[in-house]
């Protein structure tokens, strides 16, 4: 057994049978915390309409979410050390209800965004605790297929929550697709309290650990890796509409087929990942985004080529779809003694991504076109990938 094994097996102790049932359990999770931070992209009109404000402003709500999990992640396990981490994930499940509520009451837009900071907390601490407490519910060597079974939550809810926040927001006020969602959350932490055993909170998780894990340069390498990965594909991701527009013939109902395609390729793409993150996973953080990296820019530059532009979106989702679950996975790897924190830097990572590669795109997007936006997008994402497949632990026989 590896010395990163090893400590992988001992954090792993106090639950002594694996918990398959609980690692589904995180799923749901999961599943409702981002079925919320994604629906008002498909509710953004009526809100603003709503609440008398504009578009533009109304889409400030998923920056908030976005803002403030860049803060909670890292801090969500410092500020409860000792808490039963079944007990601040049900609480965590449980303040996302109270947060989808509040919007669906909302009378002005202030409130709704402190309700939206709410989820961003409940959102990154979810995620920060996510693989310290897989860890505990499987055996070490099984830790990658239990976080593709965790980030299938993610998978399924890109693909349901635009489409069906669209569906009942024709049917219904958006207020009452908040309320759905809101009991959808309070479900989904019934069943965490029902399936989830007891797990303690990891040994040494203060702000020192916190601090320790920031000094170490494989930490710092496989950060700056993510944050290029991450960057990459949401310099690109958030313009995809725009660069589908040179498709030829493409429809509003071929563009929804083509999101379609690319949340199947998702799906696919997190199990492949789960099935590889416990075997050969260094090779597979840099194949991932390599190939993320090639399908968005065959995308960008052959868009007149119709099957290859959509072949080259669902290979963007199967590429991307699996980045979770190896970057989850690679954490415990490189800091299996200090997993909530490993955990809670990537979540910052990711959600600081998301603002700087959305921000970035837009700026060569307004500057130069969105081909150039979308290729400087995959170009980010491979070399985000050659950093992340070198941050590993030197002298370990370990296989990343």
């Amino acid at each position: 057994m590896t010395s990163d094994t090893a400590s992988l097996a001992a954090v792993s102790a106090p639950v002594r049978r694996s918990s398959w049932g609980g690692v589904v359990a995180l799923m749901i999770g999961v599943f409702a915390l981002v079925t919320s931070e994604f629906l008002p992209a498909s509710l953004l009109s009526p809100i603003a309409s709503g609440l008398g404000v504009s578009e533009g402003v109304a889409g400030q709500a998923v920056t908030a979410t976005a803002l403030i999990g860049t803060i909670a992640g890292p801090t969500v396990g410092l500020l409860f050390p000792h808490l039963d981490r079944r007990t601040l994930l049900v609480g965590l499940a449980l303040l996302a209800a109270v947060s989808n509520l509040l919007v669906a009451v909302a009378p002005e837009f202030w409130l709704l965004l402190i309700a939206r900071m709410l989820l961003g907390v409940a959102i990154a601490g979810f995620w920060s605790m996510a693989v310290a407490v897989a860890a505990q519910l499987v055996a070490p060597e099984h830790l990658g297929r239990a976080m593709m079974i965790v980030n299938t939550g993610v998978s399924l809810a890109t693909i349901v929550a635009v489409p069906l926040g669209a569906f009942l927001g024709a049917l219904w006020d958006w207020r009452a697709v908040f309320v759905l969602v809101a009991v959808v959350s309070v479900l989904a932490a019934g069943v965490q309290l029902i399936l989830l055993p007891s797990v303690a909170a990891a040994t040494g998780s203060g702000v020192r650990t916190l601090l320790a894990a920031l000094r170490s340069p494989v930490m710092i390498v496989g950060l700056v890796g993510i944050a290029l990965l991450a960057g990459g594909h949401f310099a690109g991701f958030t313009y995809i509409r725009l660069g589908s527009a040179d498709i030829p013939g493409l429809s509003a109902g071929g563009l929804a087929v083509l999101l379609a395609a690319y949340g199947i390729g998702g799906f696919v793409g997190n199990i492949v990942a789960g099935i590889v993150a416990d075997r050969r996973l260094r090779l597979a953080l840099v194949v991932m985004p390599a190939i993320l990296g090639v399908a968005v820019t065959l995308f960008a530059l052959l868009p007149n080529v119709v099957p290859l532009a959509f072949a080259s979106v669902v290979l963007w989702g199967f590429a991307f779809g699996g980045v979770p679950t190896l970057v989850q996975t690679w954490a415990a790897r490189v800091e299996p003694d200090r997993m909530e924190a490993a955990g809670g830097l990537v979540v910052a990572a990711f959600q600081i991504a998301i603002a700087l590669g959305a921000a970035a795109g837009g700026a060569l997007v307004d500057g130069a076109g969105v081909k150039d936006a979308l290729v400087a997008g995959g170009i980010a994402a491979i070399l985000g990938g050659v950093l992340l497949g070198s941050a590993r632990r030197r002298g370990t026989a370990t296989e990343l």
